[in-house]
């Protein structure tokens, strides 16, 4: 079985020696479940991030995802969470075991993404449509498992104790993101279980049943953190990135009624957390989501004046 290179990198700076430890373990779990679920694998889909995803059919040739992760609280939760949407505004799991890190989920067809739409405009009117499909309440106290997007923020935290000096984020912004996050925490008018990476890849087409989210982190938080995946997303290529990233932010807050001052400061705190992630994993890209977070701030400052 070949596992490519990028993604075992990505895995070993993630996870570290529990990483390792899973990719070693990896050929042999995907034999084992392909056997146990009498399913035929079809290969690896394209877009491999931290976890090993196949194509796949059973046998009378109905397709399927069969996904392996690192078997942690992330993984479990994410099953967990999938499991709440049941099928409304998300794909749904088939079968699942936790504590091995892997799930059968159906196979949405044609699958194409989000930003296959040709316009700006028809993608974020799909987005919202999936945003609010997936809208739920807190699962109830005596099951919730589900961590708070203000757990996530720790890392911020992390990030200043690990990266002192050098080329890294400025402790302004570090700052700022620290002070919306309070802001937002004290202002909420009550936190909901949010999908936590609700963007264009996670977002895909199904003949059947029209836009559907995949793959939520599943996390309980304000609503408002759930639009900043999309908004930092596939700017990449585009000519004003600019430009787009000020229009994203107006239409969603018109079109999700949404506080736009609000949003940006959501925005820069999330952001600001994302790009201290990304580069604590080794990925380039951590630039491009620092800059989102330096232009959120432009964004507001101009609302303020």
């Amino acid at each position: 079985m070949q596992i490519p290179q990028a993604f075992q990198t990505k895995i070993n700076n993630a996870f570290g020696k529990e990483g390792e430890k899973w990719l070693n373990l990896l050929p042999k779990r995907v034999d084992i479940y392909l056997h146990k679920w009498k399913l035929v694998n079809h290969g690896p889909v394209m877009n491999l991030s931290y976890n090993y995803v196949l194509n796949v059919t059973d046998t009378e040739g109905n397709l399927y995802i069969l996904k392996l992760g690192v078997p942690n609280a992330d993984f479990a939760n994410e099953i967990r969470t999938v499991q709440i949407y049941n099928g409304t505004g998300c794909a749904r799991v088939i079968k699942a075991v936790p504590e091995e890190g892997v799930m059968l989920l159906e196979q949405l067809q044609p699958g194409t993404m989000l930003d296959t739409l040709e316009t700006e405009e028809e993608q974020l009117v799909q987005f919202v449509n999936v945003w609010k499909a997936i809208r739920r309440p807190i699962p109830p106290r005596e099951k919730q498992q589900t961590p708070f997007i203000a757990d996530w923020f720790q890392g911020i935290t992390t990030y200043r104790k690990t990266y002192r000096e050098g080329d890294r984020i400025k402790e302004e912004h570090l700052l700022l993101a620290e002070q919306y996050i309070e802001e937002i925490n004290q202002t909420t008018k009550g936190a909901a279980l949010l999908h936590g990476d609700l963007h264009h890849e996670n977002i895909l087409y199904s003949m059947h049943k029209g836009w559907l989210a995949i793959d939520p982190k599943g996390v309980i938080g304000d609503e408002y953190y759930d639009t900043v995946s999309f908004l930092i997303n596939k700017l990449e290529g585009k000519s004003n990135q600019r430009y787009v990233l000020r229009y994203r932010v107006k239409r969603l807050s018109e079109l999700l009624q949404l506080e736009e001052k609000r949003l940006l400061k959501a925005a820069v705190a999330l952001s600001t957390l994302y790009a201290c992630w990304a580069q604590e994993d080794g990925v380039p890209e951590w630039k491009q989501t620092y800059q989102c977070t330096i232009w959120f701030s432009e964004f507001l400052a101009e609302l303020l004046q």
